[in-house]
């Protein structure tokens, strides 16, 4: 199996950025996770991280006949990028949509999700355990 995470905008700050939400593991910590993770689950991983919408759609264009699943944290695209959902369903691969916050105890406007429209499932509030548990998600829907 093949699997490609990809992280939006402003994940590439963590361990920086708002640590009384995010925590104060770094980008690269979350990048050894999932890692580890694939390799004990004998699973290909390709991890991408861009702060730009339309690198995330091209990305995720590129995936078609390439990758069994798809990982996504759009980060603040989550909620605005119409762009990005229907790059996910032009290419149709499952994907399980990921929020290390619970964003549906946040603000109003971070409830709001074009993705979940396509997604088969949303993890949100687990942390970077949430990846862990979407990789097990997509790898038992195979």
């Amino acid at each position: 199996m093949k699997i490609l995470v990809i992280n939006g905008p402003n994940l590439n700050m963590l361990g920086v950025r708002e640590k009384n939400l995010y925590g104060d593991k770094s980008y690269s910590a979350l990048i050894k996770l999932i890692k580890q993770s694939a390799k004990s689950r004998a699973v290909k991983v390709k991890c991408f991280q861009s702060n730009y919408e339309g690198a995330i759609v091209t990305a995720i264009q590129k995936a078609l006949n390439k990758y069994d699943g798809i990982i996504i944290n759009p980060g603040a695209y989550t909620h605005t990028s119409v762009a990005i959902l229907d790059a996910l369903k032009a290419v149709n691969i499952p994907t399980v949509e990921v929020h290390i916050t619970d964003v549906n105890q946040r603000e109003e406007y971070r409830k709001i999700s074009f993705v979940k429209e396509f997604a088969f499932l949303t993890i949100a509030g687990k942390g970077f355990d949430g990846y862990v548990e979407a990789m097990d998600e997509l790898i038992n829907k195979e």
